[in-house]
């Protein structure tokens, strides 16, 4: 069976110490466990998923700009990018892909990145929530839009 639906998936800075805020909050999620979660739903959805976990600016919008022909949706978790990163905002506008952005709930920010993101405007929808469930949110949500 073809796929039906290709999805990226942009983890922005920091996100590699996501357990260590996590068991800060008395529960186990890691990257690695987010990623697999996120693989595994892809699979069940017959889709294809791309993923990348960067702290450099340029690392994020050259993974973008290379596949935005082949994916039809992006799950962005901007972090700190949130509050100042509009090159890659620019990036995100002039390459006109479908983005579900990502946010943490109050316990798993490190900086306050809600109301105030510069994404949100753009973003289709910005989901927030508990790390280990907002992503299937996202790529559920994709799957409806798409």
């Amino acid at each position: 069976l073809p796929f039906q639906m290709k999805i990226l998936v942009l983890h922005g800075p920091n996100l590699n110490l996501v357990g260590k805020v996590s068991a800060k909050a008395g529960d186990n999620i890691t990257l690695g466990k987010i990623n697999t979660s996120l693989k595994r739903t892809a699979k069940e959805l017959k889709s294809d998923i791309k993923i990348l976990q960067t702290h450099k600016v340029f690392n994020a919008i050259n993974f973008i700009q290379r596949n935005r022909n082949w994916a039809d949706g992006l799950l962005f978790s901007p972090m700190a990018w949130s509050l100042y990163e509009y090159s890659i905002l620019e990036c995100l506008m002039v390459s006109d892909l479908l983005t579900i952005q990502i946010l943490f709930d109050k316990k798993y920010q490190i900086v306050n990145n809600g109301a105030e993101s510069i994404f949100s405007s753009y973003c289709k929808k910005t989901l927030s929530g508990n790390p280990k469930s907002v992503y299937l949110d996202g790529i559920k949500e994709l799957n409806k839009i798409i």
